[in-house]
């Protein structure tokens, strides 16, 4: 998944290499290295065991990884909108049969999240 990511700015052609991504623990060791070597800056949690194997080790277990506690923080917002996407069971189970039928699902309930938002800002 990380092979496809697009930053898209206001202006300009979309960017492949993103400022920071955050993740959560599950896959923290291979994202890491993946995002290392496109030099993306991770914003993922190390996992307690490895922190207590890297304390164990003491000076020679190396320095704890950079976590921006600020941005991981905002990763909430984008799980809650996923949730929010698959209140619709389609989505959810992936019952759409073709790639084109699931996005065009997921672009009509995005848009429907979307105008809800509005018409709850307007009253």
């Amino acid at each position: 998944m990380l092979k496809k990511i697009r930053v898209r700015l206001p202006v300009g052609r979309s960017l492949t290499r993103p400022g920071a991504v955050a993740a959560d623990k599950t896959s923290s060791r291979a994202n890491r290295a993946h995002l290392r070597k496109r030099r993306i800056r991770a914003v993922i949690p190390e996992k307690k065991d490895q922190v207590a194997n890297r304390k164990k080790k003491g000076s020679r277990g190396g320095r704890p990884v950079a976590f921006d506690a600020g941005l991981y923080r905002d990763r909430n917002t984008v799980e809650r909108l996923i949730n929010r996407l698959k209140d619709w069971r389609g989505i959810a189970t992936r019952f759409d049969k073709t790639p084109e039928s699931y996005l065009a699902a997921l672009e009509l309930r995005a848009s429907m999240i979307w105008h809800g938002d509005l018409l709850q800002a307007a009253e």
